[in-house]
C-alpha cells in the first residue's frame, strides 16, 4: 500500500487528499450509528419488549468497547491507524447490518457489543487522525465542518426513513441492512481508494498517561457520564413517555440534524474566535439549564413540544463539545496525541460501564431524578472548565501553571 507524506499530499488531486478522506468517514460513519439509534428504542420496545432497566443494561454493554479503547495502542504496533480505522468503520456497518437477524435479548446485546467495537476503534483513530492532519490554526473551524458533513450524510438517510418507513411499510431488518451496508462499502473503498498518509510526527506507540494533561482527562471523564445520560434517557424518555413512533423520532432526529449543519461550523468559529474556556463554559452552563428543564417535564408536566424543544437544544450544544479536542491539540506533544487519544476515549467511557445500568434502575424510580443528577454533571464541568487558561499550551495547561514550555511527564 502506498505511503505518501502528509506535506506531499497537497500534489495529489483533491478527492485523494487527507481532507477529503477525512470528509468521507465522516459522512460514512453516522448513517448507520445515527440510523441504529434512531431505530433502537422503537426496535427494542417492539421487539423485545424492554424497559428501563433492559435499555441501560444495552447502552453498558454498548459502552464496554469504549471503556476497552485503550487497546487501540497495541492494535497499532502492527497496524497502522489509517487501516485500523478503515477496518473498524466496516466492522461497525456489518453489524449494523445484522442488527434485526436477531430479535432477542441476548442477539441485540451480542450485535451491539460488535458494532460498538467497531464504533469505539473507528472513533478513537478519526479523532487521532483529525488532530494530526489538521492545521491547528484552522482545527476548530474544519472540526466543524466535518460534523457538519456528518449530519448531512445523515439528514438525508433520516429524510429517506421519515418518507419511507410508513409509505412503504418498511421493517426494521430493511432499514439495518441498507443503512449498515452503505457505510461498510464506503469504508471498504476508503481502505483500498487512498494511500497511507504518513504524518510528521510519529506517534508513541504506549501506553501514555501524563501528569500535566490532568484537565483534559478530568474533562473527558465528566462529558462521557454526561453524554451517556442524554445518549441513553433522552430519546428513550421521548418514546416511552411522550409514545413517539419511528417515523416521529426520527423526525425530531432530522431537526436535530439540520440545526447542526447550520450551527456546528458556526461552533468551531466561536471557539476559534473566543477560545476553548470560554466556549466550554458556555456549553455546559447551557447543560446544566437543559437537564434542570428535562427534569422539570416530570415535576410540571410540560407537554411534548417543550420536551423536543430541549432536545434540539441539549444536541446542539454537544457541538460544542469540540473545544475538548482543540484544547487538547494545544496542550500535546505531537507524538501523544494517538496514545492519548485510546487512554482519553478509555477515561471517557469509564462512567459508561455502570452508569447507564445503574441509572436504569433509578428510572423506574423518578425519571426526573436522572436528570437531575446529569444536571449535577454538567455543573462540575463548568467548574473544572474554570481552570483552562484563555490560550493553553505546552506547559500552561491550566491557569495554575505558568507559560513555559514544560517537558513531557
Amino acid at each position: 500500500m502506498k505511503i505518501i507524506r502528509l506535506e506531499d499530499a497537497p500534489a495529489l488531486p483533491v478527492w485523494r487528499r487527507p481532507a477529503a478522506l477525512l470528509f468521507l468517514m465522516a459522512m460514512a460513519m453516522p448513517v448507520a450509528f445515527s440510523t441504529w439509534l434512531a431505530l433502537l428504542n422503537n426496535f427494542v420496545i417492539d421487539v423485545a419488549e424492554f424497559d428501563g432497566s433492559d435499555i441501560g443494561w444495552l447502552h453498558t454493554v454498548r459502552e464496554i468497547p469504549g471503556f476497552l479503547a485503550i487497546g487501540v495502542i497495541a492494535i497499532i504496533m502492527f497496524m497502522r491507524e489509517q487501516v485500523l480505522g478503515m477496518v473498524a468503520l466496516t466492522m461497525l456497518g456489518v453489524a449494523t447490518a445484522l442488527t434485526a437477524q436477531f430479535p432477542t435479548m441476548g442477539g441485540i446485546l451480542t450485535l451491539t457489543m460488535l458494532s460498538s467495537i467497531g464504533f469505539h476503534y473507528y472513533e478513537t483513530v478519526n479523532q487521532s487522525l483529525q488532530l494530526q492532519w489538521i492545521d491547528k490554526k484552522r482545527a476548530p473551524q474544519t472540526i466543524g465542518w466535518l460534523m457538519a458533513a456528518g449530519s448531512g450524510a445523515t439528514l438525508v438517510a433520516y429524510i429517506l426513513i421519515i418518507s419511507t418507513w410508513r409509505s412503504y411499510d418498511l421493517s426494521y431488518n430493511f432499514v439495518y441492512m441498507v443503512s449498515g451496508g452503505f457505510t461498510a462499502i464506503v469504508a471498504l473503498f476508503c481502505l483500498f481508494a487512498y494511500p497511507q498518509f504518513e504524518a510528521p510526527h510519529p506517534q508513541l506507540k504506549t501506553f501514555v498517561l501524563r501528569k500535566r494533561y490532568w484537565l483534559y482527562y478530568a474533562l473527558q471523564f465528566m462529558a462521557g457520564a454526561r453524554r451517556q445520560i442524554f445518549v441513553v434517557f433522552a430519546g428513550f424518555m421521548m418514546v416511552e413517555k411522550f409514545g413517539f413512533k419511528v417515523h416521529e423520532i426520527t423526525a425530531l432526529y432530522t431537526i436535530n440534524l439540520v440545526v447542526n449543519i447550520i450551527v456546528a461550523p458556526l461552533m468551531g468559529r466561536i471557539v476559534q474566535i473566543f477560545g476553548e474556556r470560554r466556549a466550554l463554559l458556555f456549553e455546559y452552563a447551557g447543560l446544566v439549564a437543559v437537564f434542570v428543564a428535562y427534569g422539570g417535564l416530570y415535576f410540571f408536566g410540560w407537554g411534548v413540544v417543550i420536551a423536543a424543544a430541549l432536545y434540539v437544544i441539549d444536541h446542539m450544544l454537544f457541538a460544542l463539545a469540540l473545544a475538548l479536542k482543540t484544547y487538547f491539540q494545544k496542550i500535546a506533544d505531537p507524538q501523544d496525541i494517538a496514545p492519548t487519544a485510546a487512554v482519553a476515549f478509555t477515561i471517557n467511557h469509564i462512567a459508561a460501564v455502570f452508569l447507564p445500568a445503574g441509572l436504569g434502575y433509578l428510572w423506574l424510580v423518578s425519571p426526573a431524578a436522572v436528570f437531575i443528577v446529569a444536571a449535577c454533571m454538567a455543573g462540575t464541568s463548568f467548574a473544572l472548565a474554570l481552570l483552562i487558561p484563555r490560550h493553553p499550551g505546552a506547559g500552561h495547561e491550566t491557569v495554575f501553571q505558568g507559560r513555559l514550555l514544560a517537558p513531557a511527564e
